[in-house]
Protein backbone atom coordinates (compact mmCIF):
# COMPACT_ATOMS: atom_id res chain seq x y z
CA UNK A 1 0.00 0.00 0.00
CA UNK A 2 1.67 3.49 -1.57
CA UNK A 3 1.22 6.35 0.93
CA UNK A 4 -1.40 8.19 -0.91
CA UNK A 5 -3.85 4.85 -0.65
CA UNK A 6 -7.26 6.24 0.85
CA UNK A 7 -6.28 10.20 0.94
CA UNK A 8 -8.15 12.61 0.01
CA UNK A 9 -7.27 14.96 -2.58
CA UNK A 10 -8.58 18.49 -4.01
CA UNK A 11 -7.57 19.55 -7.44
CA UNK A 12 -8.72 23.04 -9.18
CA UNK A 13 -9.02 23.44 -12.87
CA UNK A 14 -9.69 19.64 -13.13
CA UNK A 15 -11.77 19.40 -16.44
CA UNK A 16 -8.37 20.01 -18.69
CA UNK A 17 -4.23 19.98 -18.56
CA UNK A 18 -2.27 19.59 -15.72
CA UNK A 19 -5.74 19.73 -13.13
CA UNK A 20 -6.87 16.75 -15.27
CA UNK A 21 -3.63 14.74 -15.21
CA UNK A 22 -3.35 14.75 -11.50
CA UNK A 23 -6.82 13.52 -11.15
CA UNK A 24 -5.97 10.38 -13.72
CA UNK A 25 -2.06 9.75 -11.43
CA UNK A 26 -3.71 10.73 -8.05
CA UNK A 27 -6.38 7.92 -8.83
CA UNK A 28 -3.74 5.37 -10.03
CA UNK A 29 -2.38 5.84 -6.20
CA UNK A 30 -5.73 4.67 -4.54
CA UNK A 31 -6.93 8.94 -3.66
CA UNK A 32 -9.81 9.58 -3.27
CA UNK A 33 -11.34 12.89 -5.04
CA UNK A 34 -12.75 16.14 -5.20
CA UNK A 35 -12.25 17.44 -8.81
CA UNK A 36 -13.71 21.10 -9.16
CA UNK A 37 -13.35 23.16 -12.38
CA UNK A 38 -15.81 25.57 -14.26
CA UNK A 39 -17.10 22.94 -16.84
CA UNK A 40 -19.13 20.72 -14.85
CA UNK A 41 -19.71 18.56 -17.71
CA UNK A 42 -16.00 17.77 -18.29
CA UNK A 43 -15.55 17.30 -15.19
CA UNK A 44 -18.63 14.29 -14.86
CA UNK A 45 -16.44 12.95 -18.22
CA UNK A 46 -13.66 12.78 -16.21
CA UNK A 47 -15.38 11.36 -13.13
CA UNK A 48 -17.27 8.20 -15.26
CA UNK A 49 -13.63 7.29 -16.54
CA UNK A 50 -11.94 7.58 -14.15
CA UNK A 51 -14.69 5.44 -11.74
CA UNK A 52 -14.76 3.23 -14.34
CA UNK A 53 -10.80 2.50 -13.92
CA UNK A 54 -10.60 2.62 -9.99
CA UNK A 55 -14.27 1.71 -8.90
CA UNK A 56 -12.87 1.65 -4.90
CA UNK A 57 -12.03 5.51 -5.22
CA UNK A 58 -14.86 7.81 -4.19
CA UNK A 59 -14.94 10.49 -6.85
CA UNK A 60 -16.78 14.19 -6.04
CA UNK A 61 -17.17 16.56 -9.10
CA UNK A 62 -18.78 19.95 -8.42
CA UNK A 63 -18.47 23.12 -10.91
CA UNK A 64 -16.35 25.69 -8.98
CA UNK A 65 -15.42 29.36 -10.12
CA UNK A 66 -12.80 29.86 -7.92
CA UNK A 67 -13.11 33.85 -8.50
CA UNK A 68 -16.24 33.14 -6.60
CA UNK A 69 -15.71 33.64 -2.82
CA UNK A 70 -19.11 32.12 -2.37
CA UNK A 71 -18.41 29.48 -4.24
CA UNK A 72 -15.51 28.34 -2.81
CA UNK A 73 -17.00 28.43 0.65
CA UNK A 74 -19.99 27.15 -0.37
CA UNK A 75 -18.56 23.76 -2.00
CA UNK A 76 -16.42 23.44 0.99
CA UNK A 77 -19.07 23.29 3.55
CA UNK A 78 -21.34 20.95 1.47
CA UNK A 79 -18.59 18.41 0.97
CA UNK A 80 -19.95 14.93 1.41
CA UNK A 81 -18.54 12.66 4.40
CA UNK A 82 -16.19 10.67 2.48
CA UNK A 83 -14.10 13.33 1.51
CA UNK A 84 -14.94 16.22 3.88
CA UNK A 85 -11.45 15.56 5.73
CA UNK A 86 -8.96 17.21 3.04
CA UNK A 87 -5.50 15.54 2.59
CA UNK A 88 -3.50 17.37 -0.06
CA UNK A 89 -5.50 20.63 -1.48
CA UNK A 90 -3.96 21.27 -5.20
CA UNK A 91 -4.13 24.97 -5.90
CA UNK A 92 -4.04 24.05 -9.56
CA UNK A 93 -6.77 26.73 -11.12
CA UNK A 94 -4.96 29.59 -13.27
CA UNK A 95 -4.85 31.72 -16.20
CA UNK A 96 -3.39 34.44 -18.75
CA UNK A 97 -5.10 35.81 -21.53
CA UNK A 98 -3.10 37.48 -23.80
CA UNK A 99 0.46 39.10 -24.47
CA UNK A 100 -0.26 42.33 -24.24
CA UNK A 101 2.23 45.06 -22.53
CA UNK A 102 0.88 46.84 -19.18
CA UNK A 103 -0.20 49.99 -20.93
CA UNK A 104 -2.18 47.75 -23.32
CA UNK A 105 -3.78 45.59 -20.85
CA UNK A 106 -7.82 45.79 -20.36
CA UNK A 107 -9.10 45.99 -16.54
CA UNK A 108 -11.55 43.39 -17.03
CA UNK A 109 -8.13 41.12 -18.27
CA UNK A 110 -6.20 41.81 -15.33
CA UNK A 111 -9.33 41.47 -12.64
CA UNK A 112 -10.08 38.11 -13.89
CA UNK A 113 -6.27 37.02 -13.57
CA UNK A 114 -5.73 38.54 -10.09
CA UNK A 115 -8.99 36.98 -8.79
CA UNK A 116 -8.18 33.40 -10.57
CA UNK A 117 -4.85 33.61 -10.17
CA UNK A 118 -4.27 34.63 -6.48
CA UNK A 119 -7.68 35.23 -4.79
CA UNK A 120 -9.09 31.53 -5.75
CA UNK A 121 -5.79 30.15 -4.33
CA UNK A 122 -5.81 32.26 -0.98
CA UNK A 123 -9.56 31.94 -0.14
CA UNK A 124 -9.71 28.00 -1.05
CA UNK A 125 -6.53 27.77 1.20
CA UNK A 126 -8.18 29.63 3.81
CA UNK A 127 -11.07 27.54 3.46
CA UNK A 128 -9.43 24.28 4.09
CA UNK A 129 -6.10 25.00 6.39
CA UNK A 130 -8.48 25.51 9.67
CA UNK A 131 -9.88 21.89 9.42
CA UNK A 132 -6.20 20.90 8.28
CA UNK A 133 -4.87 22.55 11.64
CA UNK A 134 -7.70 20.54 13.90
CA UNK A 135 -6.49 17.02 12.44
CA UNK A 136 -3.24 17.92 12.75
CA UNK A 137 -2.29 16.80 8.86
CA UNK A 138 -2.48 18.54 5.14
CA UNK A 139 -0.18 19.30 2.04
CA UNK A 140 -1.26 22.48 0.41
CA UNK A 141 0.96 22.03 -3.13
CA UNK A 142 -0.04 25.08 -5.39
CA UNK A 143 0.84 25.30 -9.29
CA UNK A 144 3.78 28.61 -9.96
CA UNK A 145 5.34 29.29 -12.92
CA UNK A 146 8.83 30.11 -13.92
CA UNK A 147 6.66 33.54 -14.67
CA UNK A 148 6.58 33.82 -11.12
CA UNK A 149 11.03 33.74 -10.77
CA UNK A 150 11.53 35.80 -13.61
CA UNK A 151 9.26 38.54 -15.20
CA UNK A 152 8.92 39.28 -19.56
CA UNK A 153 7.63 41.43 -22.03
CA UNK A 154 4.10 41.07 -22.61
CA UNK A 155 3.83 39.15 -19.02
CA UNK A 156 3.36 42.03 -16.52
CA UNK A 157 0.11 40.81 -14.98
CA UNK A 158 0.38 36.85 -15.14
CA UNK A 159 3.98 37.43 -14.09
CA UNK A 160 2.58 39.83 -11.11
CA UNK A 161 0.12 36.80 -9.92
CA UNK A 162 2.83 34.05 -10.17
CA UNK A 163 5.33 36.22 -8.32
CA UNK A 164 2.10 36.13 -5.65
CA UNK A 165 1.76 32.63 -5.60
CA UNK A 166 5.25 32.31 -4.78
CA UNK A 167 4.97 35.34 -1.93
CA UNK A 168 2.17 33.67 -0.45
CA UNK A 169 3.38 30.17 -1.12
CA UNK A 170 6.71 30.93 1.14
CA UNK A 171 4.58 32.91 3.80
CA UNK A 172 1.68 30.65 4.54
CA UNK A 173 5.10 28.07 5.17
CA UNK A 174 6.39 30.34 7.83
CA UNK A 175 2.93 30.85 9.36
CA UNK A 176 2.23 26.66 9.77
CA UNK A 177 6.09 26.00 10.40
CA UNK A 178 4.84 25.14 13.83
CA UNK A 179 2.53 22.85 12.75
CA UNK A 180 2.57 19.18 10.46
CA UNK A 181 0.82 21.02 7.68
CA UNK A 182 3.31 20.78 4.57
CA UNK A 183 3.38 23.85 1.91
CA UNK A 184 5.01 22.90 -1.76
CA UNK A 185 5.43 25.03 -5.23
CA UNK A 186 5.64 23.33 -8.29
CA UNK A 187 6.54 26.07 -10.93
CA UNK A 188 6.64 24.77 -15.19
CA UNK A 189 7.92 26.23 -17.57
CA UNK A 190 7.09 25.37 -21.52
CA UNK A 191 4.06 22.81 -20.84
CA UNK A 192 2.10 21.88 -23.77
CA UNK A 193 -1.63 22.38 -22.49
CA UNK A 194 -4.82 24.30 -23.61
CA UNK A 195 -3.54 27.02 -21.07
CA UNK A 196 -1.69 28.83 -24.08
CA UNK A 197 -4.77 28.68 -26.21
CA UNK A 198 -6.50 30.25 -23.63
CA UNK A 199 -3.79 32.89 -23.47
CA UNK A 200 -3.73 33.63 -27.42
CA UNK A 201 -7.73 33.72 -26.96
CA UNK A 202 -8.43 30.27 -28.90
CA UNK A 203 -6.12 31.05 -31.59
CA UNK A 204 -4.30 27.50 -31.77
CA UNK A 205 -2.04 27.96 -34.61
CA UNK A 206 -0.19 31.46 -32.37
CA UNK A 207 -0.54 28.63 -29.29
CA UNK A 208 1.71 25.74 -31.31
CA UNK A 209 4.10 28.10 -32.27
CA UNK A 210 5.08 28.92 -28.59
CA UNK A 211 6.30 24.89 -28.84
CA UNK A 212 7.47 25.15 -32.42
CA UNK A 213 11.07 23.89 -32.46
CA UNK A 214 11.24 22.20 -29.24
CA UNK A 215 9.86 19.24 -27.05
CA UNK A 216 8.01 21.27 -24.52
CA UNK A 217 6.84 19.19 -20.85
CA UNK A 218 3.39 17.63 -21.24
CA UNK A 219 0.53 18.03 -18.79
CA UNK A 220 1.50 14.19 -17.17
CA UNK A 221 4.95 15.47 -16.74
CA UNK A 222 4.19 17.87 -14.48
CA UNK A 223 1.51 15.73 -12.52
CA UNK A 224 3.74 12.79 -11.87
CA UNK A 225 5.94 15.66 -10.02
CA UNK A 226 3.02 16.61 -8.18
CA UNK A 227 2.47 13.11 -6.94
CA UNK A 228 5.73 12.46 -5.97
CA UNK A 229 5.28 15.85 -3.97
CA UNK A 230 2.48 14.58 -2.14
CA UNK A 231 3.75 11.17 -1.50
CA UNK A 232 6.73 11.77 0.62
CA UNK A 233 7.00 10.50 3.79
CA UNK A 234 5.19 12.69 6.23
CA UNK A 235 8.60 14.79 7.80
CA UNK A 236 9.47 15.98 4.14
CA UNK A 237 8.73 18.89 2.44
CA UNK A 238 9.44 19.78 -1.14
CA UNK A 239 9.26 23.46 -0.79
CA UNK A 240 9.85 24.42 -4.65
CA UNK A 241 10.21 22.88 -7.67
CA UNK A 242 11.30 24.68 -10.77
CA UNK A 243 10.71 22.32 -14.03
CA UNK A 244 11.81 23.01 -17.39
CA UNK A 245 12.02 21.04 -20.56
CA UNK A 246 15.88 20.07 -21.85
CA UNK A 247 15.54 22.80 -23.95
CA UNK A 248 14.81 25.53 -21.53
CA UNK A 249 17.21 27.53 -19.47
CA UNK A 250 14.55 30.09 -18.09
CA UNK A 251 11.72 32.18 -19.13
CA UNK A 252 13.25 32.91 -22.18
CA UNK A 253 16.23 31.67 -23.21
CA UNK A 254 15.07 28.66 -25.03
CA UNK A 255 17.09 26.63 -27.87
CA UNK A 256 14.46 25.24 -30.70
CA UNK A 257 15.05 23.45 -33.41
CA UNK A 258 15.15 24.26 -37.21
CA UNK A 259 12.22 22.15 -38.91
Amino acid sequence: MGRLQGKTVFITGASAGIGEASARQFAEEGCNLIITARRLEKLEGLKKKLQEGHPNIYIHAVQLDVQKVDQINKVVAELPDAVKDVDVLLNNAGMVIGVDHLVDVEEAVVDQMLSTNIKGLVFLTKALVPRMKERGTGHIINIGSVAGKQAYAGGSIYCATKFAVDAITKALAIELVDTPIRVSQICPGLVNTEFSTVRFRGDKEKADNVYKGIQPLVADDIAELIVFTAGRPAHVNIADMLVFPVNQADSKTVYRRSE
